[in-house]
Formats: C-alpha cells, structure tokens, sequence
C-alpha cells in the first residue's frame, strides 16, 4: 500500500460500520495526514511516504477495533461547531441537535432568556445554543470534573461565555436562580440494554449513559426538582429513550408540568419531552 487508494481498498471491507466506513476512512486518512477530505479526494493516487502510510494504518486499526471515530480524531462537530470530545464524554448526535434547535424556538421572542443544561457534558447543547443567541445567560452543570474540563475548552474554542458548575443536576445552582429554559440529555439507558456492549456505546462513559438500576431515576430527580427553578411560563425539555415516552410524560404531569408533548427525531422515533410551567 503507497496511496490512498489502495488503502482505501484494503481497509473498506474491515470496517465495523459498513453504512458509515466510507466516510470514516476519509475522516482518519485526512487527520492522519493533517489534510482536507478534498485532499484526500483529488490526491488519492499520489504515492505517500513510509511514515505517512503508518499513520493512516495506526488510526484505522484503532477503528477496526472499534474505537468511535470522534475519539480517535479528538473531536466531533455538532450544529456545524467543532467540539473536542475525550472518552470521558459522550459523543454529540445529530438527533440532539433537534433539542437546541426546540430551545432556540421557545426563546426566540424572549430578551436575554436564561437557560439551564444539566449533565452538559461535552458542552454541546449549552454552547451551541450560546453560539446561536450570545445575549442568552447559560448556565451548564456537570458531575464529573473530567467532562467539565473538555465543556470548558469548547466553550473557549467557540468563544462563547458560560456560567459552569460542578455537581449532581441541581445541587450547585442557588437556590433562588429561576431560568426560562432547562434542558438535560441524562443518563436514561437501561443497565441491561444490549446496545451498551455494542458499537460507539462499548468506548463512552458509562455513567453518562445509564442511571443503573433504575433508568428513570435522573429522569425523576430533575422532573421533580425542574419546577423549582423554573420561570413562570419556563419550560422543561430533556432527551430520552424511544420506548420511554409513556412513563416520561407521566413524570411531567406529576410533577405539575402542562402542555406536555413528545418530539421525534430525523428518524421519526420519540426523542425528547417538553412541559411547561404555569
């Protein structure tokens, strides 16, 4: 192998996600070549030294095995924003950004809205909606002090300014602080769902996926305490399950949330919930 195409043959068969390898060959051919995906396009057939092939190879081994591409690269784009993204956060999903986006609608009329994201981990969701309304005061909570450090180089990577705290949901927030918006991507996998040991899931942060036991348990804890710290007419918005619709619904109705509703994703399956205070 001396070219990007002949790697390009050799490794296309070994990739654990036929559906995406393609497009992830290229992304670890141009970071280990420190060029663009059209480089690595146009230049395929450009013969490449010994140390240039090695490289290559050393990401797409690490590929093979499984690693997620996110973490081999280093970083991972979300709502067209480059973000850093170590094994101690969970990689950005495109289905998330559709929660920002729901975010930006509710506060689109409102001046400086206060926003809340709890369990920020990489960042994502409260420096992309940052990003998008720089007027808006945000606020990020995260538990582990790891997935903080990252928050914190991708806010300052997006210039964008961020109120971070450290603890567990609502533990660091003053007890009198009141937002318009709180939005959470929590832990909600079940401890025993197969899709744990498999794929990007098998790499990422187990804390940050399941909540143990009992996979409404953060669930509950934020539905129960959101109300508290919301705003009149504040809304609650945080991402779940496919299955779990039913029983987060109920969590917000309990809790005394109105106009409850469930989103779907670009794939038509239930995503996030919405409920807002009266």
């Amino acid at each position: 192998m001396n070219n990007v195409d002949q790697i390009i043959t050799t490794y296309l068969p070994k990739m654990p996600d036929a559906s995406v390898a393609q497009r992830d060959i290229s992304l670890l051919i141009a970071a280990a070549l420190e060029r663009s995906l059209s480089w690595v396009k146009a230049f395929s057939d450009q013969a490449l030294s010994q140390q240039q092939v090695i490289s290559i190879c050393e990401h797409l081994e690490r590929r093979i095995k499984g690693e997620p591409v996110a973490y081999i690269l280093g970083e991972w784009e979300f709502y067209s924003l480059p973000f850093k993204v170590t094994p101690d956060t969970l990689i950005p999903r495109p289905e998330t950004e559709l929660l920002v986006e729901r975010v930006l609608a509710i506060i689109a009329d409102l001046d400086q809205p206060s926003v809340l994201d709890l369990g920020c981990g990489s960042g994502a969701i409260a420096v992309a909606i940052k990003q998008q309304r720089p007027d808006a005061l945000v606020s990020a909570v995260e538990y582990s002090e790891a997935a903080l450090l990252v928050a914190k180089a991708n806010a300052e990577r997006n210039k964008t300014d961020i109120n971070f705290l450290q603890g567990s949901w609502f533990e660091p927030v003053n007890t009198g602080e009141r937002f318009d918006v709180i939005v959470s991507n929590p832990p909600y996998v079940a401890q025993d769902d197969p899709h744990l040991s498999q794929g990007d899931l098998l790499f990422e942060p187990r804390t940050a996926l399941t909540a143990g036991d009992n996979e409404f348990s953060d669930i509950s804890i934020i539905c129960h305490q959101a109300p508290s710290f919301l705003s009149p007419h504040g809304v609650l918005l945080i991402e779940h399950g496919y299955s779990q619709k039913q029983k987060v619904q109920q969590l917000f109705a309990e809790n005394g949330l109105l106009r409850v509703i469930t989103h779907q994703d670009y794939s038509r399956v239930d995503r996030f919930t919405e409920g807002w205070l009266a």
